[in-house]
């Protein structure tokens, strides 16, 4: 793919604790507040989370009874905010429900379910029957239901690589568009928080008893949350552009990327290849950023070394948390904000900048004829993905 035949993003959506659609989101963004509070989900663990208010309230429709799990209940809330939905089923009706490819990104999917039927064994050590339902105990669990909502039977798959997951799915879907595997795509990611995870990246010294402050001097961490979104994918139609991809792999470390960032900076280069962009004309960055002390470090690193000090790059953990499979659409999401709306959010919570960072990070929000921008998501294990897009008249 390169710039000169993009595809576009004809319909998408997101849901986070900063917001519930692209109205409320852009809103937080703008009134620089925050959708994080402090953990109620899982006791014993002193930090700050990004909740969805309500899923526990809001069981699926009838109808979807057999897949109803929090994972699929965010993953419902995303389908329906920003009428993403019935967009989705027009493209369907247009092209054939074997002709639109799913590609979902997540890394959490049905731990969230399995635990809480681990809670609940029966006397004979077995599930509750209401969770003996082998669908929402799979990794495929999203996948299969977002298939199931929208009617289609094409190609649909799951992308579970980390914190990348949700960016790579525009990869997977670029590809298979440009051989004919399909005619359009939905792609999305939704991850919900599950104590496993919580517990997990507390273990490893990584969760933060504050808020999040990614880049920032005395960063102590990451704050953990939930979001859903979708995007549609469309050779034609209107709407912003999807210029190009960059995918590398650190093959450095399980949890640490590699100290000199060269498998980030791959992903950049080879997306700004792509999208036939040169560093100077990116506008805005949407980091990765999680307010780890490493992350944050090498990231800046790679930013500081590729682009001019006019670039505007900035982490949005400190809105709704790191929401770790869902990250990489929630944040496409954003920087198509940023593309329409001309707002440009900074980085929240964040008082004093690392030394390691240069000009280009900035912390407070600001308004520009924004062009183009870049997504950042750099996963465990090195799983790197960058994202180019385009604002809508350019293309």
């Amino acid at each position: 793919m390169t710039s000169s035949n993009p595809l576009r993003i004809t319909a998408y959506s997101v849901c986070s604790a900063a917001g519930e659609g692209r109205r409320a989101t852009l809103e937080a963004l703008s009134e620089r507040r925050s959708g994080l509070r402090p953990n109620d989900f899982s006791a014993g663990l002193n930090t700050w989370i990004g909740r969805v208010p309500g899923l526990e309230d809001a069981p699926l429709p009838a109808g979807y009874e057999l897949w109803d799990c929090r994972n699929n209940r965010l993953a419902w809330r995303g389908l329906l905010a920003d009428d993403f939905l019935n967009s989705a089923k027009r493209a369907i009706a247009r092209y054939g429900s074997d002709r639109v490819a799913v590609v979902i990104g997540t890394s959490t999917s049905s731990i969230g379910a399995s635990e809480e039927a681990y809670t609940r064994l029966d006397a004979d050590g077995q599930y509750p029957p209401d969770m003996r339902r082998p669908i929402i105990h799979t990794p495929h669990s999203l996948g299969d239901f977002v298939a199931h909502v929208l009617g289609v039977n094409g190609l649909c798959i799951t992308v579970a690589t980390a914190c990348s997951s949700s960016a790579k799915v525009f990869a997977q879907a670029e590809r298979w568009i440009a051989n004919g595997l399909a005619d359009a795509a939905i792609v999305g990611g939704v991850d919900t928080l599950c104590g496993s995870v919580l517990f997990g990246f507390n273990s490893l010294e990584l969760v933060s008893p504050e808020l999040c402050r990614p880049f920032d001097a005395s960063r102590r961490g990451i704050n953990l949350g939930e979001a859903a979104g979708f995007a549609l994918l469309e050779k034609d139609g209107q709407g912003p552009a999807f210029l190009g991809y960059g995918e590398s792999s650190d093959a450095h470390h399980m949890s640490t990327p590699h100290p000199e960032g060269r498998g980030a900076r791959l992903a950049v280069e080879d997306a700004l290849r792509r999208a036939s962009l040169s560093p100077s004309q990116i506008d805005y960055i949407n980091l990765h950023g999680t307010a780890s002390l490493k992350n944050d470090e090498v990231e800046a690193h790679v930013v500081a070394s590729l682009f001019p000090e006019t670039t505007f790059a900035s982490s949005t953990k400190g809105w709704m948390g790191h929401t770790l499979g869902a990250a990489g659409i929630v944040e496409a999401a954003v920087s198509l904000l940023a593309l329409e709306s001309g707002t440009l959010p900074g980085t929240i919570n964040t008082t004093s900048l690392d030394p390691a960072c240069g000009p280009q990070i900035r912390c407070e929000n600001a308004t520009a004829d924004a062009r183009y921008a870049l997504s950042f998501s750099f996963g465990f294990g090195g799983s790197n993905c960058v994202l180019a897009f385009g604002r809508s008249d350019l293309h």
